[in-house]
C-alpha cells in the first residue's frame, strides 16, 4: 500500500451479537465492506500476523486501545485491527484482551490483505498465509500514511516492530498537526 492508493472493495463476514437469538450463541452473520469501514471516516488500521500472538497481545493492540482518546484528539474516529484470521478468532481475541474503543476486521480468507500487497507466507512458525505487520491512516477509504514494518518476505525469520506502533502513528499525527 502506498499514500495515495485507494482501498480494494472487498467484503469481509463478520459475526455480531444479535439479542433476539435466544440460546448459548446469539450471534450472525453479517457481511461489512470496505465502505461499511471506511467511506466516510478518517480511521486508523493496523493488519498483524495473528490474534492471540504475543507481540499482537502484549503491545500492538493493547496500545491503540489504551491511546483511543490521543488519537481521536488528533482527529482520527475509529481504529481497526485486522488479521487473517476468521470472526470467530477475532470475536474471542477481542473479548479476551477487554477491547472497547478499537474495533477487530476478520479477514478470514487473506483477500483483503492479498489485495494491497501485504499477504505473507508464515509457514516456517505454522501459521500458513498471514499478514506483513503494518498500518495506515485512512482517510475516506483512501491511505493518508502508511507504515510498514521492515523485511516484507515469506516465512521472515523474525517479526520486526516498531513503524506500525501506536506510538510511532501518533507522533506522525502529531508533527503532521504541527507542521
Amino acid at each position: 500500500m502506498f499514500a495515495g492508493q485507494k482501498l480494494p472493495d472487498v467484503t469481509f463476514r463478520t459475526r455480531v451479537r444479535d439479542e433476539s437469538i435466544e440460546g448459548p450463541n446469539p450471534f450472525r452473520w453479517q457481511d461489512m465492506t470496505t465502505a461499511d469501514y471506511f467511506a466516510g471516516k478518517r480511521v486508523i488500521l493496523f493488519s498483524l500476523p495473528g490474534a492471540f500472538t504475543p507481540t499482537c497481545s502484549t503491545y500492538q493492540l493493547p496500545g491503540f486501545e489504551n491511546g483511543f482518546e490521543d488519537f481521536k484528539a488528533e482527529g482520527i474516529d475509529d481504529i481497526y485491527c485486522m488479521s487473517v484470521n476468521d470472526s470467530f478468532v477475532m470475536n474471542k481475541w477481542a473479548e479476551a484482551q477487554g477491547i472497547s474503543n478499537v474495533k477487530v476486521i476478520p479477514d478470514g480468507s487473506g483477500e483483503f490483505t492479498r489485495k494491497v500487497g501485504m499477504l505473507v507466507a508464515k509457514d516456517n512458525l505454522g501459521f500458513g498465509m498471514r499478514s506483513w505487520r503494518y498500518a495506515a491512516i485512512i482517510n475516506d477509504g483512501v491511505v493518508e500514511a502508511f507504515f510498514e514494518e521492515p523485511g516484507l518476505e515469506d516465512n521472515h525469520g523474525e517479526d520486526p516492530y516498531g513503524e506500525s506502533s501506536p506510538e510511532n502513528l501518533l507522533k506522525h499525527l502529531k508533527d503532521k498537526a504541527a507542521a
